[in-house]
């Protein structure tokens, strides 16, 4: 099993690259500084402009008005000899990693241009292997939805716990929760076909049930995504045709209301015997 750490611009950072390598783990980061490469009397940019187009990526974009479209990426990756900032060569070794430019071609007038630079210390030999790092670098803004959930949605920074173990066992649980939710969400995009028992338990389905009846238009929608469209209609979604598919601040709003419902109802039953 590899660790892969995938980080944004913040995360171009010297030391990081060198904590990852002495840990024997992986690092897939989009760069903002132009590092000296080679015998440092070039940047990496510098030996990137001599290398040829590899490969080419078609990827479906949307534009500003939401409609789809296709654009096509041109491909270069390339092996070379990072260098540490000037002023900590002294403590940091050169690396060896690969660099990997996507930018797309022709791009028409009045939009800018999609441009990745990529640095990685795994290896890129192929124009398959230079697609698959774009594709998991595409994942990164999964890892920020995440955290959305888990910051906004469950409140972790109101935490007024006072120590570190306590902190830790709720996040945790939170963690948990937050992952629920965004699969929840991702799933009736990705398998809606699926069962609904995948997602629900059947106190769930029962309560979705007999609180929120079915609307015409999602009568006959597959059982997982008529119970994820109920889940958002306890807290207002109004499930038109022309309505977006629920997003994650309606589904977190909306199993924290099914969640006390069935509180209730559990405690109901067990107090009536």
């Amino acid at each position: 099993m590899r660790c892969i750490h995938v980080g944004d611009r913040e995360s171009d950072i010297y030391e990081l690259f060198c904590t990852a390598h002495d840990l024997s783990t992986f690092f897939l980061v989009r760069t903002c500084v132009d590092r000296l490469a080679g015998d440092g009397q070039h940047t990496i940019a510098d030996k990137m402009e001599q290398v040829k187009v590899k490969g080419l990526h078609r990827v479906e974009i949307r534009d500003a008005k939401g409609h789809p479209m296709t654009v096509t990426l041109e491909l270069r990756y390339q092996r070379m000899t990072v260098l540490p900032p000037i002023g900590k060569q002294s403590r940091y070794p050169a690396l060896q990693l690969t660099v990997i430019h996507a930018q797309e071609r022709d791009v028409p007038p009045g939009r800018a241009g999609i441009e990745w630079k990529l640095l990685t210390n795994l290896p890129v030999q192929s124009r398959a292997e230079a697609i698959e790092k774009l594709d998991w670098y595409a994942m990164r803004w999964k890892i920020e939805t995440f955290h959305k959930i888990l910051k906004s949605g469950c409140k972790a920074e109101d935490s007024k716990l006072r120590t570190a173990d306590r902190l830790a066992n709720l996040i945790s649980v939170l963690c948990i929760l937050s992952w629920r939710i965004f699969w929840l969400t991702m799933i009736s995009r990705c398998a809606p076909q699926a069962p609904a028992e995948v997602a629900f338990t059947s106190t769930e389905m029962d309560l979705l049930e007999r609180l929120v009846p079915d609307l015409p238009a999602a009568a006959q929608a597959p059982p997982l995504l008529r119970n994820l469209i109920k889940v958002a209609r306890l807290v207002g979604y109004l499930a038109q045709a022309s309505d977006p598919p629920p997003g994650n601040t309606v589904m977190w709003r909306g199993m924290q209301r099914l969640t006390d419902i069935q509180l209730g109802y559990e405690l109901a039953l067990n107090r009536s015997g």
